[in-house]
């Protein structure tokens, strides 16, 4: 009986086997998904480590130039550095801080994406209108209501969420905090969409419009409407004025496939219509380089927080025209390149306080496109 008990035993190991690898070849097969214009990208599952690699020797990059990119990142107190090639993972890096002695970061590591969380926010008002919550084109005092600001209701009544958008709603930002939302704060400048200016405050604002609109908490809204939807892991906390958002590298990394996938995750569609497009495309003239709360690469000019200057130049000359960018205080980068299909994660600390380290994202281009030349 022995050799017939044995004999049935690794046959059933064999057809649980053969079973399990058919089962993983299925949900590998389901993750390779199609994009609206014809890309096939890979997905991650969305409650599992599991993060298929791109091997960089399929990639034909220069090896000696990536080693000197990677070399050079922590001395810019980089703690975290992923790439997605196909949606698949090519690089993933972590450090600990050398200028504060702070301990390595790891996949599991959570990071504050600081003004890089606007792009989220973004997303989350396009999810909203998708969902007939609101409309853009809506005046503010719709969801907030009358005297949100400190003008006359028929100056107040022009501002729309779209100006919040794209930074056009003509508030005074000559005030000394620019994160404080307080309706005696919020005066008049310039007529909504007549001049463009990084102000904290309007874009606070519009995540109070979002939960108005919804009646949900805006944790519970991210986590409903997006983040449980595409596995990322992270939560929104107030300091100050303020909502940070704060997360792993690999649930930037998701939401930055999610855009790349144009609003697809592994077959399911959380944007449709024409929002995501408006998002990643000019929002107005007086600074082309921004779209709905998302930095623009390849345009012919850019103004940067804090000043009415006009640069007449791209974002990042070396960066590839089409890219798009999430970008955050201290160098919390989410850069977004479809023709390289193709997302680059960034966190950690970064000199000086400005709150877009622009410099350091054309420093980290100078280096990476001699990698992919």
């Amino acid at each position: 009986m022995t050799p017939r008990i044995n004999f049935l035993f690794q046959t059933s190991k064999t057809r649980i086997l053969l079973g399990f690898c058919l089962l993983i070849s299925s949900l590998s097969a389901q993750a390779q998904v199609p994009t609206p214009s014809g890309k096939v990208l890979y997905f991650p599952p969305n409650e599992s480590a599991i993060w298929e690699e791109r091997p960089l020797a399929e990639l034909g990059w220069d090896q000696q130039a990536l080693a000197d990119m990677l070399a050079w990142l922590p001395t810019q107190d980089t703690r975290a550095f992923l790439i997605l090639k196909d949606g698949k993972l090519v690089i993933e890096e972590y450090w600990g801080s050398k200028l504060t002695g702070v301990g390595e970061m790891d996949q599991n590591s959570f990071w504050y994406w600081a003004s890089a969380g606007k792009t989220l926010t973004a997303a989350l008002i396009g999810l909203a209108e998708e969902d007939k919550l609101l409309k853009i084109k809506d005046p503010t005092q719709k969801y907030l209501g009358k005297g949100w600001t400190a003008m006359a209701d028929k100056e107040e009544k022009k501002i729309r969420l779209v100006h919040h958008l794209s930074f056009t709603t003509g508030l005074d930002d000559s005030v000394e905090n620019l994160d404080d939302f307080s309706p005696e704060k919020l005066k008049f400048l310039a007529k909504p969409g007549t001049r463009w200016s990084y102000h904290n405050a309007t874009y606070t604002l519009l995540q109070q419009t979002l939960v108005k609109a919804s009646g949900l908490d805006f944790q519970s809204f991210y986590k409903e409407k997006l983040g449980n939807r595409i596995g990322m892991k992270g939560f929104w906390q107030s300091s100050g004025m303020e909502n940070i958002f704060y997360s792993d590298a690999r649930s930037m990394a998701r939401f930055g496939l999610l855009l790349l996938a144009e609003g697809k995750w592994n077959g399911e569609t959380l944007f449709s219509g024409d929002f995501l497009e408006k998002m990643t495309l000019s929002s107005q003239s007086l600074n082309p380089s921004y779209g709905y709360l998302t930095w623009l690469n390849g345009k012919k000019s850019y103004k940067m927080p804090g000043s009415q200057v006009v640069i007449n130049d791209s974002l990042t000359p070396l960066a590839p025209a089409d890219m798009y960018l999430a970008l955050g205080e201290n160098g919390q980068f989410l850069m977004v390149i479809p023709s390289q299909n193709m997302v680059i994660v960034r966190m950690g600390g970064a000199p000086g306080d400005h709150p877009v380290p622009d410099f350091l994202v054309r420093q980290i281009w100078d280096r990476f496109s001699k990698v992919i030349r």
